[in-house]
C-alpha cells in the first residue's frame, strides 16, 4: 500500500493543477440585478423577500465570518418559493454552482488551501461573471 504525500493539496482531487493554471472566467454565474425572481400570479408583483439588490448580496456574501473570500450567487425561483429566501446565496468563490464542476470546485479549493499557488479572484456583478487566476507561488511554503 503506498502512502499519499501528506503535502500534496491534489492528492483527493480528480483533475491536476495544470487543469486550472492561468485565467479562466465563468460566465453569467453571480447575482446581478437581472437575476430572475418569482412574480405573484395574483398581484404580478415580486415579493417582498426577493426584492433585493447587488449591494445588499455583495454585503451578505463579505458577512459571512471565514477565511475563504465568498461571493453572491443567485438563489434558484424555486428555492425563493419553498424557503421564502433572497434571491441570492454566498458561497465560496471557488463553489461548484460558480465553477460548474465538483471537480473544479475540488481543485481550485486544494490550490488556494496550498502555498504552492497564488489563486486570486474577480467578480464582475455587472455581467455575472467570475474570473479565477492561478499560478505556482513564488513564496516559499
Amino acid at each position: 500500500m503506498t502512502e499519499e504525500p501528506a503535502d500534496d493539496p491534489f492528492h483527493d482531487c480528480e483533475l491536476d493543477p495544470d487543469a486550472i493554471l492561468g485565467t479562466r472566467t465563468f460566465e453569467d454565474v453571480l447575482f446581478t440585478d437581472d437575476t430572475e425572481t418569482p412574480i405573484n400570479v395574483l398581484t404580478g408583483e415580486t415579493p417582498a423577500h426577493s426584492r433585493a439588490t447587488v449591494d445588499e448580496a455583495k454585503g451578505f456574501a463579505s458577512s459571512i465570518d471565514t477565511d475563504t473570500p465568498q461571493i453572491a450567487l443567485p438563489a434558484s425561483v424555486e428555492t425563493q418559493i419553498e424557503t421564502q429566501s433572497k434571491p441570492y446565496t454566498a458561497a465560496a468563490f471557488f463553489h461548484f454552482k460558480a465553477t460548474g464542476s465538483l471537480e473544479l470546485h475540488r481543485a481550485y479549493h486544494a490550490a488556494y488551501e496550498s502555498d504552492v499557488f497564488a489563486v486570486d479572484h474577480e467578480t464582475d456583478y455587472e455581467s455575472g461573471n467570475l474570473t479565477i487566476s492561478v499560478c505556482r507561488s513564488t513564496r516559499s511554503p
